[in-house]
């Protein structure tokens, strides 16, 4: 039968040039129109010139005449300002890992490492199987945060073996260096690091992996995109608009390479002194204001407690120290609306 959802499943045979995805999934058919025998596509690329624009009307009209029982063809390919080329994934799902969940933010020091360890922690305690990957080759700070410093092993396929901490399956570069030695690499190392972080690495079954990310769009963020399939984007941020604004980029990215956005976490929203009173010291409430604005949604906002801060310290995150504790509810509240997200029902703590 010849209508709108035949033609979309006909363009999914047209790949973007150079790419192993489809112009469908890359989310450039922007309309199509089927009347009667008369069928109208519009294309809209997010890069290239007119040659690549050819190249492509040619291919989508060779699959949409193959089809029976058109017979008036439009395919209108409009072609973008030079820009660069849609950076998505061409590999494939690493077996076991049922949902890849990136943790990002625009800029350093809004807690999104301490977001990512006491989130992944939760999870597990929610009954989920869980793995966190450290993507911050430069900087990487899961090792501290989870308490652990072993260097991995390898398995009889010479995959190496994710260390395991307060129940969740870890890798890190911290894991693999001396100490503190700096890492000093360009941008084809990383992208060749974070490749084999997922493709060397024995994961095993998992229901999240949490890769956490560092601050920015940068290699690490554009390899991880172009590695794997996300499932989706945490974006993790703090009230004040200086932050906000670095969120708007960093969802920019992700929706860039069709990532979807699962939502935005508020980090330091707000501190309770001795005696009670709360002190919003970044303000508050801006990452759900954001959140309206980007129409995502808002999982949820974490206050300023020092045992947060003490547990990332000792290498104990505060949801598995104190999971009862105020501090540790916050994480869990976030954790249960990301189960929300893809249905999945996590057990009560």
């Amino acid at each position: 039968m010849l209508n709108q959802e035949a033609i979309i499943d006909a363009l999914r045979a047209v790949k973007y040039p150079g790419y192993s995805r489809d112009i469908v999934s890359f989310g450039l058919v922007k309309a199509v129109a089927v009347n009667q025998d008369a069928v109208h596509v519009r294309i809209e690329l997010t890069s290239g010139g007119p040659d690549l624009a050819q190249q492509i009307k040619t291919d989508a009209e060779s699959v949409l005449k193959a089809l029976p029982g058109i017979k008036q063809l439009l395919v209108e390919v409009k072609p973008a300002a030079a820009q660069s080329a849609p950076v998505a994934s061409t590999g494939n799902r690493p077996a076991g890992l049922r949902r890849i969940i990136a943790i990002a933010s625009g800029k350093g020091g809004v807690g999104k490492s301490t977001v990512s360890v006491n989130l992944a922690c939760a999870l597990q305690r929610l009954g989920a199987r869980v793995g966190l990957l450290d993507c911050d080759i430069y900087g990487p700070s899961i090792p501290l945060m989870m308490g652990i410093r072993q260097r991995p092993t390898l398995d009889e396929a010479e995959h190496l073996v994710p260390l395991v901490q307060h129940g969740v399956k870890l890798m890190s570069m911290g894991f693999l260096i001396e100490g503190d030695a700096p890492v000093i690499w360009r941008g084809p190392m990383i992208t060749k690091t974070i490749q084999q972080f997922f493709t060397n690495v024995a994961w095993g079954e998992l229901d999240f992996l949490l890769v956490d990310l560092p601050p920015g769009t940068g290699d690490a963020q554009l390899s991880l995109c172009q590695t794997v399939p996300l499932d989706g984007g945490v974006i993790v941020t703090t009230p004040q608009e200086a932050s906000l604004g670095v969120v708007r980029k960093g969802i920019g990215m992700f929706e860039k390479v069709n990532v979807p956005i699962l939502g935005i976490v508020e980090n330091m929203s707000y501190f309770t002194t001795p005696s009670g009173e709360r002190v919003e010291i970044f303000g508050h409430g801006g990452g759900r204001l954001e959140a309206e604005r980007q129409k995502t949604s808002f999982l949820g906002e974490v206050p300023i407690f020092t045992e947060i801060r003490e547990g990332g310290d000792k290498g104990v995150p505060v949801v598995v120290s104190d999971p009862q504790a105020a501090p540790a509810l916050a994480f869990y509240e976030v954790a249960r609306a990301l189960g929300e997200k893809f249905g999945v029902e996590l057990k009560d703590t």
